[in-house]
C-alpha cells in the first residue's frame, strides 16, 4: 500500500476531510470532526485504526502486525504495521470498520444534517 492509495481511499468515504491538526507530519483523517485514521506520513510504516474492543484484541493475537494503538487508547485504537503481512482486502475492512464505527458515533442528527 502506498499514500496515494491511501488517500485516495479515505478520500472517498463520506464526509472525510484530510487534517494535519498535530504537525505536518501526522496525517489525519476524519469524518464529521472524528479521527478515524491516522499516519505517519514521512515514514508510513503504519496507520492507526479505531477499533470496537474486543475486536481490536481479537486482531492483536491474530496479526502479529496489529499492535495496542501508539500514542492512542489503547482499548480502542489498533496500530497496523504496514509491513507486507496484511492484505489490501484486510486493510480495507479495517478502514471500513474504523470509518463506520466513528461515524456511528456522531449524533443522528448531526449526520441528517451533513447528508450522511
Amino acid at each position: 500500500m502506498d499514500p496515494e492509495w491511501l488517500l485516495s481511499y479515505c478520500l472517498s468515504k463520506e464526509g472525510v476531510e484530510e487534517t494535519f491538526p498535530f504537525d505536518q507530519h501526522i496525517l489525519v483523517f476524519k469524518v464529521l470532526g472524528k479521527i478515524f485514521a491516522l499516519t505517519d506520513v514521512r515514514d508510513f510504516s503504519s496507520i492507526n485504526l479505531k477499533c470496537h474492543p474486543e475486536k481490536a484484541i481479537q486482531l492483536r493475537e491474530e496479526f502479529p502486525a496489529v499492535q495496542p494503538g501508539f500514542h492512542m487508547n489503547k482499548t480502542h485504537w489498533n496500530t497496523v504495521h504496514l509491513d507486507g503481512s496484511i492484505s489490501l482486502d484486510q486493510l480495507k475492512e479495517w478502514l471500513d470498520d474504523s470509518y463506520d464505527l466513528v461515524l456511528g458515533s456522531v449524533p443522528k442528527k448531526t449526520r441528517k444534517e451533513a447528508g450522511l
